[in-house]
């Protein structure tokens, strides 16, 4: 049983104009491009010539946009939704509208004839807008062109925002994802002190594309069973095609207001309680309505209504077929529309009675325009955290663990107003960052046992074993306008590739919105990286994230490959600052040689790449002969090392040692806004000399983003060649041959005149690396001379 009717017969009246304003916006989205009041009978030219859009969710999404108002009015709610739906935009845009926002931010769709008819011609026209809930729909902050990702977006958003309450509306199709099944269990991490709520509404309309879907198909008592065993509490709510919709306005409005008082008595109990609480089974409405409800009920005698064929265009061919024409009109002028608008457009009053005012309108509530409440992160001074260098090369630090201490200061400072959150899927000890349980928990609201360790309810580490979920919560929680940092294995953040590369997107086209507030970055730390997943072997090895990242927008992504602890540190205060970017900082956990001090690693991370002057034998005045290039920290290591065995066996050969930390630095200044000029790329590589490049990744990203440079013809780049195993970290190393006698050697065959001269090297380079092959299997362990090296400056 559902809960009982609420509505008096005034209220029903006004709600029920609402959505039926709100179902003819939105197909008349999807078909007029002319006429759109009606005002005299459709013709052709009135038909947009391309039918784009997808009509069957929109009803019911309506009916959420409709009563959602209305509690909003009643209660004084501040409250946001989240469209699930992928291709729901006619509705969402349909409830800006007609709540005002939209024409307040874009005066050309104003809510009057002319704005009408703009709303209608630019829905999936080219210089238009798309379909789907993105940047351009006021009020949304999730992109809704790629499903999944709804509920953890949701509860994202909620987190350290104890006043809002975040309805999500889950379609059928998107539960069926992995990300949406793992979302479920966020409810485990929701803070009723610190959080506010969500309110999942789970949109069963019956069916995808073309089959059937699950969850609709099952029995009812199997999905309640289904849905306590998530924590739920289920509230019910059914439409039924051709049937009065007065008795679904009636559920809906009882099932939020029972909910909302569920959530509002679970608050109030955590919050003024003893402290001694369960944790709270949340409710849920499940909405059951039919797939393109009060659209036609069948074309050319074949049902539409309630079935798949409702998932897009339920009439097409418009334009061409008469028949289908008057059709069209039939069910555009069922809504009343005379009875909605004026003649001018505008909304009658009864239209607008539940509508909320100001910034209490979904379309106009600045969370879902986080960059709004968007306050700039305390930062401390890297004095104190940075290593001391007295010399390059001969002391070692843990450059995550160093970092660890710079986020435990960041928790700190950020303990009373909870912006910042640190999100990572089971690894934040193991990634070293642990110091930041000294100033906070990992939120946790299940049960606990005595053995358990630095899990409390009001925590803000995140850590759930779904990457998908830590990337859903952080991307919520930044679209709303707080601050984090996602730390992960390297190997696996490939997980969440497909959605970093819709946060790209989504951040890209924000930035060409004028009224979109800037939000704080994306910020990725990738770390047990490839080089260093010896002991796990070839399933952890893989460095491919930033080969995706860097083939999307130049303007808004960012990768950072830090060679020692102080550039790290450098490297993130400056992510840490950003806005509208995705940045991906790849750094090592293991003991790692200091190579620059406080300073020179402040001035190099500046330039992004740079000189070491120090490790080279070039003479002031002079080329370099050759040039050893490196990015990243194991192939920094190597490089040095090389240059180290060079500098001793060939004295009088010039060799130039370049670092990079800013990857983008190599690519064209018209390519990236951090890119070099090619004047300023020659002066450090040279147009004309042999350039040996050891890279952290897959070699061919280096040629890729150099390949337009004079020098491309003489790179030769060392990097991960898929030649992995459990085995030492040097054997990694010459495994994909990127160790420093490999490097050596590419030296000696590559500067004209050393093949012959110096062969004598190179053939003991090649028999050092027969000496470590035979070494770590009778051995075990990688070579002393590997081990124990140094910088010998």
């Amino acid at each position: 049983m559902g809960p009982q009717a609420t509505l008096t017969d005034r209220e029903l009246h006004s709600l029920d104009a609402h959505w039926r304003a709100l179902n003819y916006l939105a197909a008349g989205q999807i078909y007029l491009t002319g006429n759109p009041l009606l005002a005299e009978p459709l013709r052709p030219e009135h038909i947009k010539p391309r039918l784009l859009g997808h009509w069957g969710t929109c009803p019911g999404l309506n009916l959420v946009y409709t009563h959602m108002n209305r509690v909003i009015s009643a209660r004084d709610l501040d409250a946001v939704c989240v469209w699930g739906p992928g291709h729901g935009g006619p509705a969402v845009f349909a409830g800006a509208w007609l709540d005002g926002t939209y024409g307040e931010l874009c005066p050309d769709v104003g809510r009057d004839l002319a704005g009408m008819a703009r709303l209608f011609r630019q829905f999936s026209t080219p210089g238009g807008v798309p379909s789907h809930a993105s940047p351009q729909v006021p009020g949304s902050f999730h992109e809704g062109g790629e499903l999944g990702y709804s509920l953890a977006h949701g509860y994202g958003a909620a987190l350290d925002n104890p006043g809002l309450v975040v309805t999500c509306v889950i379609g059928d199709g998107e539960a069926e994802t992995g990300p949406l099944a793992a979302s479920w269990h966020s409810n485990k991490f929701l803070d009723p002190v610190y959080d506010g709520a969500v309110l999942p509404v789970l949109h069963l309309n019956g069916y995808k594309i073309a089959n059937p879907a699950v969850l609709a198909r099952l029995p009812e008592g199997e999905l309640d069973e289904l849905l306590r065993g998530y924590g739920h509490e289920p509230l019910y709510v059914t439409a039924t095609a051709g049937a009065d919709p007065a008795q679904a306005h009636h559920d809906m409005a009882a099932a939020l207001d029972l909910a909302l008082d569920r959530i509002a008595a679970f608050q109030r109990a955590a919050r003024e309680g003893d402290g001694a609480r369960k944790r709270p089974h949340w409710p849920l409405i499940v909405l059951r309505t039919p797939k393109g409800w009060t659209g036609p009920a069948k074309v050319d005698g074949v049902p539409v209504e309630d079935t798949w064929r409702a998932h897009q265009v339920p009439l097409a061919g418009v334009r061409e077929d008469p028949g289908r024409l008057r059709q069209l009109e039939r069910w555009l002028r069922s809504y009343r529309p005379d009875e909605l608008f004026g003649a001018d457009g505008r909304p009658r009053p009864e239209v607008l009675v539940c509508v909320p005012a100001g910034d209490r309108r979904l379309g106009a509530n600045p969370h879902a325009n986080g960059g709004r409440l968007l306050r700039e992160l305390p930062l401390p001074d890297l004095a104190g955290h940075a290593v001391a260098v007295d010399k390059p090369g001969t002391r070692l630090h843990e450059p995550t663990r160093v970092l660890g201490g710079l986020l435990r200061q960041v928790m700190a400072d950020t303990a009373e107003r909870r912006d910042f959150r640190l999100v990572g899927p089971d690894e934040t000890a193991s990634n070293r960052l642990q110091d930041v349980y000294a100033v906070t928990d990992k939120a946790w609201q299940a049960e606990t046992v005595e053995t358990d360790e630095h899990l409390g309810p009001h925590g803000r580490v995140m850590e759930v074993l779904s990457e998908h979920l830590c990337q859903g919560w952080l991307e919520g929680y930044l679209l709303t306008g707080r601050h984090g940092l996602f730390s992960s294995y390297e190997a696996f953040t490939d997980i969440v590739a497909s959605m970093a590369a819709q946060h790209v997107k989504w951040v890209q086209t924000a930035r060409t919105i004028p009224w979109r507030a800037p939000i704080a970055a994306l910020n990725y730390l990738l770390t047990s990286h490839v080089w260093r997943q010896d002991h796990n072997g070839f399933s952890h090895q893989n460095p491919g994230f930033v080969d995706h990242v860097l083939n999307k927008d130049p303007y808004t992504v960012r990768v950072y490959l830090p060679p020692d602890t102080n550039t790290l540190l450098c490297v993130a205060d400056h992510v840490l600052r950003t806005r509208d970017v995705v940045n991906v900082v790849v750094a090592g956990k293991q003991p790692c040689f200091d190579w620059l001090g406080p300073q020179p690693a402040r001035d190099h991370c500046a330039r992004g790449l740079g000189i070491w002057e120090w490790a080279g034998t070039e003479r002031p005045g002079d080329e370099p002969e050759v040039v050893l290039a490196c990015a990243g920290d194991v192939p920094t290591q190597e490089v040095l090392a090389a240059a180290s065995i060079l500098r001793t066996r060939l004295p009088e050969l010039a060799v130039r040692v370049v670092n990079v930390v800013d990857m983008t630095k190599l690519l064209p200044r018209q390519r990236h806004p951090h890119g070099l000029t090619d004047l300023e790329f020659d002066a450090v590589f040279t147009r004309d000399r042999p350039v040996i490049f050891a890279y952290h990744g897959y070699p061919w990203l280096i040629h890729r983003l150099t390949y337009r440079r004079a020098v491309h013809p003489r790179l030769h780049v060392r990097g991960y060649q898929e030649m992995g195993t459990t085995t030492t970290p040097f054997d990694m190393v010459v495994r994909n041959d990127l160790d420093r006698y490999r490097l050596v050697m590419d030296v000696l065959d590559r500067v004209p005149g050393l093949a012959v001269r110096a062969a004598g090297l190179r053939q003991a380079m090649a028999d050092m690396r027969h000496r470590h092959h035979d070494w770590i299997r009778r051995h075990g362990v990688d070579l002393p001379e590997v081990v124990q090296w140094s910088w010998p400056g």
